[in-house]
């Protein structure tokens, strides 16, 4: 799997995110998961300090936002999210000051979907910074206002040898699940 491929964890819970529904796609990259949402049907805003491999969606269905979320000025972060988010994706990414605006951007019965290294990547690869690895049960800590519907963290092998940590969580009661995990294979 190279990473122009969207994340398994990504693909197994997007069908939980309001048909049609307005998604955020933040710390885009050169977008592999804004493609996939787009595909989708899904209404995209996609958000990185880079946008150049990230024009080439922009259209009816999806905005494209520079923003450097890192800057460290207060109160910018909550206003260059924005909300109502039927769906945010985060993948690989992580800076703390975001995480409690993260779950004020979803909507009522949003669906987070977040996934990126933790404590113990150090030893395989970049990051290797501990301010840029979730400490273990972190993203549950973070997002403990949500309904989780899943929660993973360990060492995978694709695509690459990491230790990560990945929560899909709703803003709002428990609902469906996606497809039927007992007869799916699994993402590493």
């Amino acid at each position: 799997m190279d990473q122009q491929t969207p994340s398994a964890w990504v693909r197994i819970f997007v069908p939980l995110i309001r048909s049609g529904g307005r998604v955020l796609d933040l710390a885009a990259g050169g977008g592999r998961h804004t493609r996939l949402l787009l595909d989708m049907g899904l209404l995209v805003t996609a958000i990185d300090r880079d946008v150049a491999d990230l024009r080439a969606f922009a259209g009816g269905n999806c905005e494209i936002r520079q923003i450097d979320l890192e800057t460290g000025a207060p109160g910018i972060p909550m206003e260059a999210l924005g909300g109502g988010y039927d769906g945010i994706v985060v993948t690989n990414y992580l800076h703390r000051p975001l995480l409690e605006p993260i779950v004020a951007a979803l909507a009522p019965g949003g669906v987070l979907i977040y996934e990126t290294f933790a404590l113990g990547n150090e030893r395989l690869g970049r990051p290797r910074n501990p301010d840029f690895l979730l400490r273990p049960g972190e993203l549950l800590d973070a997002f403990a206002a949500l309904t989780i519907i899943a929660f993973e963290q360990g060492e995978v092998t694709v695509p690459r040898p990491a230790v990560i940590q990945r929560i899909a969580a709703v803003a709002g009661p428990v609902g469906r699940l996606p497809l039927d995990l007992d007869n799916a294979s699994r993402p590493e």
